[in-house]
């Protein structure tokens, strides 16, 4: 099963990191994976419990990940698992933290797991999805930091 983890340096609090990236309101802002996002369930704010589903661009197939809040930890952690069965992923799971460097930078890493389905494909699938995850959460992380640090200049 890929397991990766994936960091990157933000000129921004933790708790501001934290905020954005929970806040489903603005996050089609800097979320370069999406083409969606809402709360289910008449939510409205990100929780344990709550559910979500964040559904991709093109890159990503368009697919729908609909996903539970089990683990919320403003400015520190918050962990997601995969409720729905989209084509080709069995299970998914992704954790963010949050780590302070000094005044105003933080450290957010990104560490995801996945299954792939058809189980007979697995081995096939699961090396080409996760270079595309990969290189997509990769992408989603410069996106945020360029939005919080742009949004730092225009404050």
């Amino acid at each position: 099963m890929p397991r990766e983890s994936l960091s990157i340096e933000i000129d921004a609090p933790c708790a501001a990191v934290f905020d954005v990236i929970h806040d489903y309101g603005r996050r089609l802002e800097w979320d370069t994976m999406l083409r969606e996002a809402r709360l289910l369930g008449g939510a409205t704010a990100a929780g344990v419990g709550v559910r979500s589903v964040c559904a991709g661009t093109w890159r990503s197939a368009f697919l729908a990940l609909e996903t539970e809040y089990i683990r919320f930890e403003p400015g520190q952690v918050a962990a997601v698992k995969l409720t729905n069965r989209p084509p080709f992923f069995e299970r998914f799971a992704a954790t963010l933290r949050h780590d302070a460097l000094g005044e105003g930078r933080s450290r957010t890493t990104y560490i995801y797991s996945f299954r792939a389905r058809p189980r007979f494909l697995a081995p096939l699938l699961e090396p080409v999805m996760n270079v595309m995850l990969r290189r997509e959460v990769e992408n989603r992380l410069r996106s945020l930091r360029r939005y919080l640090e742009n949004q730092r200049v225009l404050a």
